[in-house]
């Protein structure tokens, strides 16, 4: 099983980008710091809660706005966390292209998601602070 797509053209002599530079090709890519190592671990800890909240109400990923081309990217559940693989593992960004025709109302920005994550957090706190021995929350 891939945590990726598939490239229909992997080993196709015909591959339509075969003479485009691949930065994977690129001998000493700089590795990510430990910092940015870190925030790619919570980034994908945090996909899986959103993903597990938000699915099961039909929202299908995400959308982040490009910071290159200035678009909205919309991304499903699978291939983010792919391409955060991807980042962890060769530290490089995958090259990326808008998704075809997406329906804008299935995806949520990474703010929206995690309001919605702390929501469900805080309400689920709310119903233990009146058990005994349960931490009161600091006014």
């Amino acid at each position: 099983m891939h945590d990726e797509p598939i490239d229909p053209f992997n080993g196709d002599p015909a591959d339509p980008t075969a003479g485009l530079d691949d930065p994977g090709d690129d001998p000493t890519p700089d590795p990510l710091t430990d910092v940015e190592r870190q925030d790619v671990l919570e980034d994908l800890a945090d996909l899986e809660i959103y993903q597990a909240l938000l699915a099961p109400i039909g929202v299908r990923g995400l959308v982040i706005e490009c910071e290159d081309c200035r678009e909205p990217h919309y991304f499903d559940w699978d291939l983010l966390r792919g391409n955060l693989r991807h980042l962890l593992n060769s530290g490089r960004p995958r090259v990326h292209e808008p998704a075809y025709d997406p329906d804008p109302d299935h995806y949520v920005t990474w703010d929206y998601a995690r309001g919605y994550a702390d929501g469900v957090h805080d309400t689920l706190s709310e119903g233990t602070e009146d058990e005994p021995g349960a931490p009161t929350a600091a006014k």
